[in-house]
């Protein structure tokens, strides 16, 4: 556990530029079922893509094709590390962070005076087509075996005839595949398409697939999400952690929303924050028809403001492909880093977390990406105020701080309920008032 002292301002929380305070939760990608990340490092027409294999079932049943621009080079395709991964999501997951009120009976002191706090950050085999079976109109461009997958880049004249070479050698997909596959054969478009070698799944003694890694080279900043819709039970969730030379990353073929952050809610919410976070990420997804994708984090990856997890190290990012680390920086991007530590100096990697949940009706499109020159940063957070813990008859001033602090839970309870959908008679009642605003109280409460 981290621990350093910073000045903060308690009579207000400050904004995500200047945060001080204690992490008490965070709501990371493990929260939502049917989740899958993925990695884009992208710097001018260079992709580095990295797959996070989530698949439960036998390795013999996994198969993956995914369209790619090019015939991939055996040096282009290499295999992840799974924990890097779990330290990019713990580094940029929402996060929920908690303040203390101060005696109100003290002298008040100028923001600049403020008392020292300290600050925590916690978590809280593929085999060889004979040449006796038909092709169907599909040619092997190249054949590789990489850690535990066997890999093949294949290129097709027709849609159905590479879902019946697939099936047909082996490959697990699901019957009516080739109505998804038909755009990326008329863009002519390859296909990577792998499978688990189980000899070297088991000699490698791992219980699951580590994830695969590649990289190409094309003007077009995409991610293909349409072949994953084919056999999906209903909503997926995607998280994309985008890693640029400068600037946030967003969609240009769906709006690119920022989720809510900086809001307070009541203090019972902090054991229930993961179920607050699921609730409140719902209804954003709901309110915009499912149709939105959603940025929860932006930031330099030199630093952070704390740190919920530490940033990733310099040769963490290279192995991701953060390909320019070692090539001569010019202007603002010169200045050093100095390192993976808390407040450590900047370095030229910008991270950007994209959530968003779709269906086959919802998204027909890929996803298609821009890098902006918008280097602001930004966090989901969201914020526990907890009140002094003194007698109201303590001296003058407690009386109407305590009537304050009444007045700002009912502003605490009506948020939550405006984020959530939760019903607000029974927020009312965790947090111990009874008396229910009237609907115009309501939302001049939230929105003032």
């Amino acid at each position: 556990m981290l621990a350093i002292a910073v000045a903060c301002a308690i009579a207000r929380p400050p904004d995500a530029r200047a945060f001080c305070g204690f992490y008490v939760g965070k709501a990371d990608s493990n929260l939502f079922n049917h989740a899958s990340q993925v990695v884009m490092v992208r710097n001018g027409d260079k992709t580095v893509l990295s797959l996070m294999n989530d698949y439960q079932g036998e390795p013999t049943d996994f198969a993956l094709v995914i369209p790619v621009p090019e015939v991939l080079q055996k040096e282009q395709i290499h295999i992840g590390n799974r924990e890097i991964f779990k330290k990019l999501d713990e580094y940029s997951s929402p996060r929920l962070v908690e303040y203390f009120d101060p005696d109100p009976c003290e002298v008040m002191r100028p923001m600049a005076a403020a008392p020292m706090m300290e600050m925590s950050a916690r978590g809280t085999g593929y085999g060889v087509t004979r040449a006796e079976k038909r092709s169907y109109g599909v040619t092997i461009e190249a054949q590789y075996t990489v850690g535990e997958y066997d890999i093949v880049i294949l290129s097709a004249k027709q849609s159905d005839g590479l879902e019946t070479w697939l099936q047909e050698n082996g490959y697990k997909i699901p019957l009516g595949a080739h109505r998804a596959l038909e755009p990326y054969i008329r863009q002519d478009m390859k296909f990577f398409v792998a499978k688990v070698n189980l000899k070297e799944h088991q000699a490698s003694g791992l219980d699951y697939l580590r994830p695969i890694q590649f990289a190409f080279q094309s003007p077009k900043f995409m991610l293909p999400i349409r072949l994953g819709m084919i056999n999906a039970q209903g909503p997926q969730d995607l998280v994309v952690y985008a890693l640029t030379e400068n600037g946030r990353v967003e969609t240009t073929n769906y709006r690119t929303e920022k989720i809510p952050t900086g809001e307070n809610l009541p203090e019972y919410v902090q054991p229930k924050f993961q179920d607050f976070y699921k609730a409140m990420f719902k209804k954003q997804v709901d309110d915009n028809a499912m149709k939105a994708v959603f940025t929860e984090y932006v930031w330099n990856m030199g630093w952070c403001d704390p740190c919920a997890g530490p940033p990733l190290s310099r040769e963490e990012l290279k192995s991701l492909g953060v390909f320019w680390l070692d090539e001569p920086q010019a202007g603002p991007n010169a200045m050093l880093y100095r390192g993976p530590a808390f407040g450590g100096g900047q370095m030229p990697v910008t991270l950007t977390r994209l959530h968003v949940r779709y269906s086959a009706d919802t998204f027909p499109e890929d996803l298609a990406f821009q890098v902006t020159a918008d280097k602001e940063n930004y966090q989901a957070r969201y914020v526990l105020q907890h009140p002094w813990k003194g007698s109201p008859e303590a001296c003058s001033a407690a009386g109407n701080y305590f009537k304050q602090v009444r007045e700002r839970e009912s502003r605490e309870a009506q948020t939550l309920a405006g984020l959530t959908g939760w019903d607000l008679g029974g927020i009312m009642k965790n947090v111990g008032l009874t008396e229910v605003p009237s609907q115009k109280q309501w939302w001049k409460g939230l929105w003032d």
